[in-house]
């Protein structure tokens, strides 16, 4: 497929020949002739010729076996349709297939049929409404391949008794000369023709302005180019990429910014040459389908190529993936045609690399920017999704293929689906429907600390993906908002120009190292808010900060992926989280904030608060302390957000401000690592700043850690009311494990039954909070039932375990009271009884 190197000489030559003629113009970015190829999703590229096996050197022979095996036009027409594409490329005038014309051509030097094959398949498409695109090789350096020594697939000879000069096809010159001549006889005998596939450009053609020609004869042909970014071309191919993971994900390896026309070329078969071989080669489903998906989220067109045999039918194996894909893909087609890639510069939701091992890539309607498609290929490990929202207030998701609705929860900038039990084995399909953007500012003004001429850092957020701030290649270099006033800010979106691969990295042009920084005078920026690395993946990428206020953010890259250069289409300040997440509770600590000991921050699994939680190293020892402040000294309620997604319970010893306030605080499995629940505990704190840490104390170290929320006692100071001192039925009074307040607890008998009874006075009738403080060292709940003056207040009240009798941990629930005196009773429900019970509080 690729061309030949051209000599340095031949190269010179060029330039200087050039010069006596008009340089070529720029193509038009968009044009109406491209209309049809914006509109397609694929292409069906058939490489098909004298060599297709079993090869014939006769091109009379070749086109006598073409007609009596039955090639008939429509049936590569139908194959196309069921591969929902919507043109088709005919790669017959190939290097590596013979050089032959499927066409009676006027202009000799290389094979022509009687019958007009091209005319044919033109007709037959543009009857079911399929574009036909022409292949034109500039290579003719395959001029003896499978013949024998001395033979040519090119006739020079026939060709210099047309020209009425010697001209020699093995040259590139000669042969730029003699497939000039076809491009110009097809111009005029096929006026239904759509383009030319261009592989790739031939210095006769360029000396001679042949695209020139092209645009002014036709103005609506298309013109492609293989691998090379050609100015004046519509559009850029690119071929055959492979290495990438996950192996079908091909726009890691495109290199050039929407909306310029791309196209991805690629074998339907999974080994062989571009054409038919003589064997029925594989084809690898999801890849090809994956390939297909992918392109389509990136807004590149698929070009799946296919090897015909020698009457024209297709192999068995891509005959019976064809069938499959023409119902596998109605299925869904409508979030493929009519779209856009999500994520880029027509706005989406996040596509790539997704949690739990999820992967795929998001489409949006061209014509409703409130509907959205998250196309699933590789599926998360467990029954829940997430990806960035990227600021969308999504209204209802749906599974496309059943229609059922989809549960679904959005905060922090995350969309999260919930309790998908089935995937599709290749890409499953969710319909999004949102109410518009939310919580980006406008009005920002940007500035930087560098920029390339003609593209300043204002480019960057005009709303217009046409124009782009450039960094140059410094190595360090920032991007500054100014936002007018005090706003509140969360995070930072940004869309590096889509300009360079990701696969391979090395070639990439991405944010690698970041630091970001607030101000209110745009002059004092203090230390950085948050530091982090950018992952080298295409698409919107974000940062979330630390919840703040400030005039003026300065995102500063530190380091790139691959080369230095830096690019930015658009780039954003987020006040806020669409769909609530808008601002977390005021007495909230992150633990990716706190001070971690032997632990990473992460962000892996869905549902955190912030940005990430801490994991801590399986071990007995790490830690993540806190620092929070109270107001006074007093009791105040500690909430841990967390999640265990083991089987086992990962206790953790508590410790505020040095001294232990729990010991091996249960942790207990929650289920998935997905499900994030709370554990309580009350404690004393000093009046300001104080700390609270906690350690693992096995050696499966902690459980993923979340947050820390305080929430202090307000009002009077709750009033306690011993265990020890109430009515006991049916169980005693012990002192044998630590911890206890007063002078003991109440161990229940192991029945159902057993109770503790207490007598509280009120000042008035109303609603009051009640704590109850116990501990219960079993592997099993022990509920009680919860009475207020006979009636019942709480149903079989749970009292988990707490990993041992000498974690103390409370319950808390609202309770009526009448003014003046009021019986308390907690009673066992189970045959294992009740809990260690130490005291109630109320307050």
């Amino acid at each position: 497929m690729s061309r030949a190197p051209r000599a340095a000489l031949l190269a010179v030559l060029t330039l200087i020949l050039g010069m006596l003629v008009a340089v070529p113009a720029r193509a038009e970015l968009q044009h109406p002739r491209q209309a049809f190829l914006r509109s397609s999703v694929g292409g069906l590229f058939l490489h098909w010729g004298m060599r297709t096996s079993p090869q014939h050197t006769s091109c009379s022979a070749w086109e006598a076996a073409v007609t009596g095996g039955g090639w008939n036009p429509n049936y590569w027409v139908q194959e196309a349709k069921k591969l929902h594409t919507q043109y088709i490329v005919l790669a017959t005038f190939h290097s590596r297939l013979g050089y032959a014309r499927p066409y009676p051509s006027a202009v000799p030097g290389s094979c022509r049929t009687s019958r007009d094959l091209l005319g044919e398949l033109i007709d037959a498409a543009d009857a079911q409404g399929v574009k036909v695109i022409h292949y034109m090789t500039d290579d003719p350096q395959w001029w003896n391949e499978g013949l024998g020594s001395g033979q040519s697939w090119l006739n020079s000879a026939a060709y210099s008794s047309y020209k009425g000069r010697n001209v020699d096809l093995h040259t590139r010159d000669g042969f730029g000369e003699f497939s000039y001549d076809q491009f110009v006889e097809q111009l005029t005998r096929y006026p239904k023709l759509a383009g030319f596939w261009i592989d790739n450009d031939n210095a006769y053609w360029e000396r001679n302005g042949l695209y020139e020609r092209i645009r002014r004869e036709r103005p609506d042909m298309t013109l492609s180019n293989n691998n090379e970014d050609t100015p004046i071309m519509d559009m850029i191919s690119n071929e055959q990429k492979t290495g990438m993971t996950p192996s079908y994900d091909y726009p890691q390896a495109v290199y050039t910014a929407a909306p310029r026309l791309i196209e991805a070329d690629f074998k339907l078969p999974t080994s062989g040459p571009w054409w038919y071989g003589g064997s029925d080669q594989a084809v690898d489903y999801k890849l090809t389908l994956g390939r297909l998906i992918t392109n389509a989220g990136s807004s590149v067109k698929a070009l799946m190529a296919e090897t015909p045999m020698k009457a024209g039918r297709m192999p068995p194996a891509q005959e019976s993936f064809n069938n499959f894909a023409s119902t596998y893909l109605a299925a869904i087609w409508e979030s493929l045609s009519g779209t856009e890639g999500g994520g880029y510069m027509y706005g989406g939701l996040d596509p790539g690399f997704w949690n739990n091992g999820a992967h795929g890539v998001t489409t949006i309607s061209k014509t409703n920017p409130n509907l959205h498609y998250i196309h699933v290929i590789n599926r998360p490990s467990g029954s829940t999704l997430s990806l960035r929202d990227n600021g969308y207030k999504i209204s209802s998701v749906v599974n496309l293929r059943s229609g059922a609705p989809v549960s679904f929860t959005q905060a922090n900038g995350t969309l999260t689906l919930s309790g998908v039990s089935t995937w599709d084995q290749y890409d499953t399909v969710f319909k999004v429907v949102s109410a518009g953007r939310e919580g980006i500012h406008t009005g920002v003004t940007l500035s930087a600390s560098a920029s390339a001429g003609g593209h300043p850092a204002a480019d960057a957020g005009d709303g217009d993906y046409l124009t782009y701030w450039d960094a140059t290649s410094a190595g360090t270099v920032s991007l500054r908002f100014d936002l007018g006033s005090q706003r509140p800010v969360r995070y930072i979106g940004i869309n590096q120009r889509e300009d360079s691969t990701t696969y391979p990295a090395a070639n990439s042009a991405r944010i690698n190292g970041y630091r970001v920084y607030v101000s209110n005078d745009g002059s004092n920026w203090g230390s950085p808010v948050k530091t982090g690395n950018l992952p080298n993946h295409r698409g919107v990428q974000f940062i979330d900060i630390p919840p703040t206020t400030a005039r003026h953010v300065r995102l500063e890259k530190t380091g790139s992926h691959g080369i230095a250069r830096l690019r930015v289409d658009e780039a954003w300040i987020g006040g806020a989280y669409p769909g609530g997440g808008v601002e977390p509770p005021e007495n909230r600590y992150e633990a990716e904030n706190a001070t971690i000991s032997q632990g990473a921050v992460e962000n892996n699994h869905a549902g955190y608060s912030g940005t990430g939680f801490v994991n801590g190293d399986n071990l007995a020892g790490p830690y993540v302390e806190w620092t929070v402040n109270a107001a006074q000294a007093g009791n105040a309620t500690l909430t841990f957000g967390f999640a265990n997604g083991t089987t086992s319970g990962r206790p953790m010893d508590i410790t505020v401000n040095g001294a232990q306030a729990a010991d091996e605080f249960a942790f207990d499995p929650t289920g998935a690592w997905t499900n994030w629940t709370t554990r309580t505990l009350t404690v004393p704190l000093n009046a300001g700043s104080n700390t609270v840490r906690a350690t693992a104390t096995t050696a499966g170290g902690g459980p993923n850690l979340d947050y820390l929320d305080v929430e202090a006692a307000s009002g009077p100071s709750p009033t306690d009311f011993q265990a020890e001192d109430a009515v006991i039925s049916q169980g005693v009074v012990e002192s044998n494990h630590a911890g206890f307040t007063g002078t003991g607890f109440v161990n229940y008998d192991n029945l159902v039954g057993s109770h503790v009874e207490f007598t509280v006075n009120a000042a008035s009738a109303g609603p009051a909070t009640l704590t109850l403080r116990f501990a219960n060292g079993t592997t099993a709940g022990r509920p009680m039932d919860i009475t207020v003056n006979g009636a019942q207040a709480a149903d079989e009240l749970a009292f988990d375990p707490t990993g041992a009798w000498t974690t103390w941990t409370t319950r808390t629930l609202t309770v009526q009271l009448n003014a003046g005196a009021n019986t308390i009773r907690a009673t066992a429900t189970t045959a294992g009884g009740g809990p260690n019970l130490d005291r109630i509080s109320l307050g």
